[in-house]
């Protein structure tokens, strides 16, 4: 079927070659995205410094780790032109549209439509439905659209109608045209792959590292009359959010030779296999904060063993049975761990398998000394954890000695007091002894 959308002026020539260094002309609407020098006008995301550069007039992306860099800006309505080459078969990446400025939970990859960017030599015939699929249109992590044209068997991708791609290191040219909820995809001048009704449709654009060295080059967007989207269709505001994990090793970590082989850099993810033989078997950052926003993704990777563990009470007491000891029940507990703030042990989110849930802080609810108002406070007031091997996502704000935690969207901890907490401090990752999987990790300084 033909698109609704209009491409203004004709597709493209394709095969043209502008010298090193070089930005394809402006005009008529048109603005370089890329200047062909350096990366200004893009942030990364949750990748490593080195992960996307700036040579001989192109954007050369590693592929490591697995991970996104955006633009400073959202877009709404708009064209954007772009080519691209993998430098070995098999290479995949995508343009990602209408993205939120960080990734969803446990993912290296936002919210948004992705247009990919996978090179033939990636067909696997008769293994998934990827083969001859280069150039499908696709909502990630939430977002929705509607295919048209060749349509997968979940329903979720719009497939090429044709394939029009040509093999690494050739060169490929795209043409997005993305307006009022329609997205439209040309390969090397041909319109293939049609989605309709995405939501988001305003929003960051990103381009992906996944695995390989792919090049990007002639970057360019010309932006159409906006169509007013509901504040619903508009994706998340950046908000100056930086990663403390870069996908490839520790930087910006106290490292010691102890913890070599335990906490493990595994592309997006970092793992910990509770065996750290430093002295300090915590993780610490090599900075200090004061008052901040911490985002981050965890997960139980050991198998689940059933557990008597503690009752609380909203108190922060342990709840007493009918004769009047303290009450237990078994669940299924997987390990402990936790999040220490401002470089303080007691000031201590905690992350187990308890039935009061994650996000307790141990130190103060268990201190004798503290006032029942402070107990009580630290006690999570229910229990929001995901199922044993799911991610979670910890949202943990700290302003002045007063502490908010989020656990999955839901408020655990609000504005509990911890008397005595640091002004200042760096943040660990907590050993327990027990094997466990961190993921986005952003602090925002407040």
């Amino acid at each position: 079927m033909r698109s609704r959308v209009a491409l203004r002026g004709g597709t493209l020539a394709v095969g043209f070659v502008l010298a090193a260094g070089a930005v394809m002309g402006e005009g008529d609407g048109w603005v370089a995205l890329f200047n062909g020098r350096d990366l200004s006008g893009w942030v990364p995301l949750d990748v490593a410094p080195g992960t996307f550069g700036a040579r001989d007039g192109m954007v050369v992306c590693t592929g490591v780790p697995t991970g996104l860099m955006r633009t400073e800006r959202m877009y709404e309505n708009f064209e954007v032109e772009m080519e691209w080459r993998h430098m070995k078969p098999g290479g995949n990446a995508g343009l990602f549209l209408y993205a939120d400025p960080l990734p969803r939970v446990g993912s290296p990859f936002a919210r948004g439509i992705e247009v990919q960017i996978l090179d033939p030599g990636f067909d696997r015939p008769g293994k998934n439905e990827w083969y001859t699929t280069h150039g499908d249109v696709f909502p990630v992590g939430g977002a929705l659209m509607t295919p048209t044209g060749r349509i997968s068997k979940t329903g979720q991708r719009s497939f090429p109608t044709e394939e029009r791609t040509r093999p690494s290191p050739e060169w490929n040219h795209y043409r997005v045209v993305a307006t009022n909820g329609v997205v439209g995809l040309s390969v090397n001048g041909k319109e293939v792959s049609v989605g309709v009704g995405t939501s988001p449709r305003k929003g960051y654009l990103c381009i992906e590292s996944e695995g390989s060295e792919w090049h990007a080059r002639n970057i360019r967007i010309r932006e159409l009359p906006s169509t007013n989207p509901r504040p619903e269709e508009i994706a998340e505001e950046a908000q100056a959010f930086g990663a403390l994990y870069n996908g490839v090793d520790l930087s910006g970590w106290r490292t010691d030779p102890g913890h070599a082989d335990h906490w493990r850099p595994k592309d997006w993810i970092l793992a910990y296999d509770g065996k750290s033989e430093a002295k300090d078997k915590n993780l610490w950052t090599d900075r200090e904060f004061g008052d901040f926003v911490l985002i981050c993704d965890w997960r139980w990777t050991r198998k689940a063993v059933p557990t008597m563990r503690p009752v609380l009470l909203a108190t922060g007491e342990q709840a007493k049975d009918a004769g009047g000891e303290p009450q237990q029940v078994e669940v299924p507990d997987a390990g402990d761990s936790g999040i220490y703030l401002r470089g303080s042990s007691k000031a201590q989110v905690n992350m187990w398998c308890w039935p009061a849930g994650s996000g307790e802080v141990y130190g103060y609810r268990t201190d004798p000394k503290m006032p029942p108002e402070v107990r009580a406070g630290a006690t999570p007031k229910k229990k929001a954890d995901q199922p044993i091997g799911k991610w979670n996502r910890f949202r943990i704000t700290m302003r002045g000695d007063r502490l908010t935690v989020e656990l999955n969207g839901e408020t655990v901890i609000e504005n509990a007091q911890l008397p005595g907490v640091p002004a200042r401090g760096p943040i660990a990752l907590q050993h327990h002894g027990d094997p466990i999987e961190f993921a986005n990790i952003f602090v925002r300084e407040l």
